[in-house]
């Protein structure tokens, strides 16, 4: 009698393909998207204005940008995520038997997984409080959960880090970046297996240093990036406000950053003054220029 599952053996009748699936997500997009995440929070280190600037550029897709989200990160997270513990859970780990270099690292790349999909669904609950609806927002935000602010970013984030005496979210960040970026790295090496690009010993051994440089490169950034958002004190943040307001200030004025106070961690005072004074100035000016233009076309 068979002990399989529906679920089990849908796995089993399409698990070639699912695993090929599963090797291409986690590099891209996954991969791909977590370079550029960890590379934009690291430039925080360099300025408040840098990170400002790319979290303004991200953001400029407006309202396509939940279709973005789910169709290229929350998606491909949940098929990669998921699939990921089914694996896991059907693994034969036997590093206690052989020790060798190869068995480590199969053992390693599914405890990393874990924990990796574990941190995400944290991180993302933490700073952005999965679901993008006032009333569970309103319950969860005073309890320090969805409370990044991307017109607010850097200084939103460092609050959010710092939050429980600083004790509590950046081990869980630290531990949670090191566990993906090993997770990648480590993964760009068997998916160049499960593909066959590299099959010879030779091969995977040149394959296995660049993997292991990749790793210890992004490493680095995640180190940059986890040290950027942990290290403002109090300080820092107050000077990051008044820098994020006067960027918004001007983006709101120069047309390219829409007028959105739910993205604020602040009163929006320039949304005000904007309303009161800007935009009944840029009205008269809209129309200036359409009446300048109805007379040229009637010359």
């Amino acid at each position: 009698m068979s002990n399989s599952t529906p679920e089990t053996s849908f796995f089993l009748r399409h698990e070639f393909a699912l695993r090929r699936l599963h090797s291409l997500t986690g590099i891209v997009p996954l991969g791909l998207y977590m370079i550029v995440h960890l590379t934009v929070n690291a430039s925080l280190l360099n300025s408040v204005q840098s990170f400002q600037g790319a979290v303004y550029g991200i953001h400029s897709a407006g309202k396509i940008l939940p279709l973005v989200e789910w169709g290229g990160i929350f998606g491909p997270l949940l098929f990669h995520g998921l699939f990921g513990v089914w694996i896991a859970k059907n693994a034969k780990l036997n590093t206690n038997h052989y020790k060798y270099v190869s068995n480590r690292r199969y053992s390693w790349q599914r405890w990393t997984g874990v924990i990796a999909l574990v941190y995400l669904f944290l991180h993302i609950l933490h700073l952005h409080g999965w679901f993008h609806f006032e009333p569970y927002l309103a319950v969860i935000q005073p309890l320090g959960l969805g409370s990044f602010k991307p017109y607010n970013a850097a200084s939103t984030l460092a609050i959010a880090m710092n939050q429980f005496g600083g004790v509590v979210w950046p081990p869980i960040y630290l531990i949670g970046v090191l566990c993906c970026v090993y997770h990648l790295a480590n993964g760009i090496w068997t998916a160049g297996i499960t593909w066959g690009i590299w099959i010879s010993p030779t091969a995977q051994a040149r394959a296995s240093k660049v993997c292991t440089a990749f790793g210890l490169g992004l490493g680095f950034v995640g180190m940059v990036a986890w040290w950027a958002a942990v290290s403002p004190g109090d300080n820092e943040i107050e000077v990051a406000k008044k820098i994020e307001d006067r960027m918004y200030r001007v983006g709101v004025e120069a047309g390219y950053v829409p007028l959105m106070e739910e993205k604020r961690s602040q009163p929006d005072v320039v949304a005000e003054e904007f309303e009161a004074k800007g935009f009944v100035e840029y009205e008269a000016m809209e129309h200036s220029e359409e009446t300048e233009e109805l007379a040229d076309s009637q010359e």
